[in-house]
């Protein structure tokens, strides 16, 4: 008998995820559509390649779920600072335990929301305007 650990191959650690079976349709508010109505609108030279969502005024962030999808955000020392900062202050002053990207992620639906709200008077594209 060895004493080597059985350890799985290459083939088993690096295998492609199983495909997720797609729905047959997508649900809305308003009714339900056939996939084929939501395809992306052919190339016409444009930078956007998918036709855009329609604007809600109820967006709520995913909160404490497992995400699949990541970015990455490079902060400066400051930035990374004042977020801490901010997750330091609601949970001593108002009681609120957050982590870093529950905080990234509620600012984000803020800032989306009031951005389909108000469009070019929003804050985010008067300070993109700034920069």
């Amino acid at each position: 008998m060895s004493r080597r650990a059985s350890l799985p191959g290459a083939d088993e650690l690096f295998r492609a995820k199983p495909l997720v079976s797609v729905p047959d349709v997508v649900a809305s508010e308003d009714a339900v559509m056939p996939i084929e109505a939501t395809k992306p609108a052919k190339k016409s030279g444009a930078v956007r390649q998918t036709q855009r969502r329609r604007a809600t005024t109820a967006r709520t962030p995913s909160g404490r779920e497992r995400h699949d999808e990541k970015i990455t955000v490079y902060l400066s020392p400051d930035e990374l600072f004042d977020l801490d900062q901010a997750r330091i202050l609601l949970r001593g002053d108002l009681g609120l335990a957050a982590d870093r990207g529950r905080i990234v992620r509620e600012s984000l639906a803020v800032i989306i929301s009031d951005l389909e709200a108000k469009g070019e008077n929003s804050i985010l594209a008067r300070r993109l305007r700034g920069l």
